[in-house]
């Protein structure tokens, strides 16, 4: 007779004793099964003792423990070697949440936390014990709000002295930076005691990982610094010529860019370009003598001055005239600029282009205003709108993702990018406005077309403003037009009900494949990143489906490493044993991190495997890499389920087959013997009397 299905076979072992076999009842209480393991060896006080898997990462069962105990005897061990064993246990078990809530709640934090304030090794028992820090708090039983201010300045210390180990600052900055982001208190505790200049010097050693977290700490303090505070520090980074640094040895080092790095990059270059919001949101003064006067040397500097014995009212009447062909629409060119976005922003954009290329915009002013009016291209009416449409393509204002690494290089090879970016931009508004022969009334077609155009080009991401000039010239209105044409065909289908009949009768095999596609890819496996605390990525972990769709497996794995094999992985999860599938907002580890904007890149490729594990329900939490990954492994995990395949990226892949799949058909090519060569050209006909006049009527 078949044991029952919740009675399994499992060894257990313990160092010293003969290793047992038992039949693990797993509908039985957790403590009763260690008491009959302990019963077997003679051991008393089981409720002492804890189940530890044997392979993997060994996390623990249950949550009482000898080892936690042994683990902070040897913190305290008079014996430096005694410590530093002690940490590289503690390193290696710190990962497991009930492991780890063990250690903290024997105040073991509290241990490790003395170890790094004595500071006695300032090597490797050092570098252990940031590491183990870390390790326990990122699990976030503890605030790290909690920290004392001598222990932070203790960790500071660290960083601003030169230490012979080189594993040490790395992580005395990653310490620092998840302080200052989830405490502002003793964030402006890091930012006084931390100089500028200091992350400049870790910024310029040939070390990426040194060079990644002193970035990963600049970009904390400068999010956490006010935003006076903030122009200040970027003002004197740029004058140390950070910005030259970052362009000639980060985006063009040898070595390939991470992850984290391109994150930096990306929250860099977000915090500069958030400089310019007040600008944006801010209107024209009509009062202020210093807007007045830029708008007039605006006008200045695109035409001739008149002579001065004009009176008052004909004065008056040409500097309105000459508005006009500026390309205002109010007769007093203060109320265009009421408009916010992009408020004064605008205005130093024009002024920018006036002062730093004179001739173009002389050029611009004077061969819009020899056309005809209906044809002119009006130059601030342009600016202005030009100005919001840079705003939201470059998302200036908006709060910096968590997750996002879209940077363009081409910011940190140029000053002034925004500006220059727009001298581009407006030039190529009018080279646009040509091509397309546009009139007042097509104003907003064109600026359809040049956000197009902008936009293609961006996400080329040229690594210089004149390669970017290059590329978004070369995109012409014709060529814009080509692009579209191409991909409405490449979407088009038809709606007739043969042919849609036709579809249907192909949509489950199709579907078939696509579902065969999915579980492929399963197979293969995913390198994932874990969510810290900090809601940040950290770690990598690496998920399949084995070859017979029983079993996910999964694991840790370092950075830079090829994908293991899965007969190495630790971790198994039956697929019989999956109780449904979560997604977005529903995943527990999307509503442990709230509901804020910045959250909403995290939202998106989130997803949540909920599974038995005894009489509790457990989840095996994920997030994508990437959009169409999200896609990937929700469909295969439906069909594992028993599931319709919904995602987007189901329905352009089946909607890409049937297309393929019913021109094929259409072809009828299945029976038609396709000759090598082609058939002989037949003789001309006898006569070529043929034609019949429908004109002529027969009598």
């Amino acid at each position: 007779m078949a044991p029952p299905r919740n009675v399994v076979k499992i060894a257990v072992q313990m160092r010293d004793a003969v290793p047992q076999l038992i039949q693990l009842d797993q509908a039985k209480p957790l403590g009763a099964v260690l008491k009959e393991v302990c019963d077997a060896w003679s051991l008393t006080h089981s409720e002492r003792y804890a189940l530890q898997f044997a392979d993997g990462h060994r996390k623990y069962i249950t949550e009482n423990d000898l080892e936690a105990e042994r683990l902070l005897g040897g913190l305290q061990s008079g014996s430096r070697e005694g410590r530093r064993e002690a940490l590289r246990h503690l390193v290696l078990l710190a990962s497991d949440m009930t492991f780890a809530q063990e250690v903290i709640s024997r105040d073991g934090l509290q241990r490790v936390g003395t170890i790094i304030e004595d500071g006695d090794d300032l090597g490797e028992v050092l570098a252990l014990g940031l590491r183990a820090f870390l390790e326990l708090m990122e699990h976030g039983v503890v605030s790290w709000e909690t920290l004392s201010i001598p222990f932070v300045r203790k960790v500071v210390s660290y960083v601003n002295i030169n230490l012979m180990d080189a594993s040490v600052q790395p992580l005395a900055l990653r310490l620092l930076e998840s302080v200052t982001l989830s405490s502002p208190a003793l964030g402006q505790l890091v930012k006084s005691e931390v100089p500028l200049d200091r992350l400049l010097v870790h910024l310029q050693v040939m070390n990426q990982q040194l060079q990644t977290k002193a970035m990963a700490l600049l970009t904390a303090l400068l999010q956490g610094a006010s935003p006076a505070e903030r122009k200040h520090m970027l003002d004197y980074l740029w004058q140390r010529n950070f910005r030259q640094f970052i362009y000639k040895n980060i985006i063009h080092s040898a070595v390939p860019l991470g992850d984290e790095m391109a994150h930096h990059l990306y929250v860099l270059q977000a915090l500069t370009l958030g400089l310019l919001e007040p600008r944006m949101r801010t209107p024209l003064d009509p009062y202020s003598q210093e807007q007045r006067e830029q708008l007039q040397a605006l006008r200045q500097a695109a035409f001739e001055p008149e002579g001065e014995s004009l009176s008052a009212d004909r004065r008056r009447s040409l500097c309105a005239r000459e508005f006009r062909k500026l390309g205002f629409t109010n007769s007093n060119p203060a109320q265009d600029l009421e408009r916010v976005p992009p408020g004064l922003l605008a205005l130093d954009n024009m002024v920018y282009f006036s002062r730093h290329a004179p001739s173009a915009y002389s050029r611009f002013v004077l061969e819009n205003s020899s056309r005809e009016d209906r044809h002119e291209c009006p130059f601030a009416r342009s600016s202005i709108q030009l100005t919001v449409l840079l705003c939201e393509l470059l998302r200036v204002g908006e709060p910096c993702s968590e997750t996002a690494q879209d940077f363009s290089p081409m910011f940190f090879g140029q000053d002034q990018s925004f500006h220059e970016l727009f001298c581009v931009a407006i030039q190529l508004l009018n080279k646009t406005w040509k091509e397309m022969r546009a009139t007042q009334e097509d104003f907003d077609k064109v600026m359809q077309v040049v956000r197009e155009q902008l936009a293609r080009t961006l996400a080329l991401k040229p690594t210089s403003l004149e390669l970017f000039r290059t590329k978004v010239n070369a995109l012409t209105y014709g060529e814009v037009l080509r692009l579209r044409q191409t991909e409405r065909l490449h979407q088009e289908g038809t709606l007739a009900p043969p042919i849609l009949e036709l579809r249907e009768k192909l949509k489950p095999e199709l579907m078939g494949l696509i579902r065969q596609q999915r579980l492929l890819r399963l197979c293969e496996g995913t390198l994932f990143r874990k969510i810290s605390s900090r809601r940040r990525q950290d770690k990598l972990w690496f998920c399949c489906l084995s070859p017979n769709h029983k079993v996910l497996q999964y694991g840790d794995v370092e950075e830079g490493t090829s994908p293991p094999p899965p007969e190495s992985l630790p971790e198994q999860l039956p697929v019989a044993d999956i109780r449904g599938l979560l997604t977005g907002r529903d995943c527990p580890h999307v509503r442990e991190k709230g509901s804020g904007k910045q959250n909403k890149d995290f939202c998106k490729r989130a997803f949540s495997v909920s599974y038995a594990r005894g009489e509790e329900e457990a989840s095996l939490n994920f997030i994508a890499p990437s959009n169409r990954e999200f896609h990937l492994w929700i469909d295969g995990l439906s069909a594992l389920l028993g599931s319709p395949m919904g995602s987007e990226q189901t329905r352009l892949d089946l909607e890409q087959l049937l297309t393929m799949e019913t021109k094929l058909r259409l072809l009828e090519l299945e029976n038609v013997p396709i000759p090598e060569q082609p058939p002989p050209i037949p003789p001309p006909p006898t006569n070529f009397n043929f034609c019949y006049d429908c004109s002529v009527t027969e009598p």
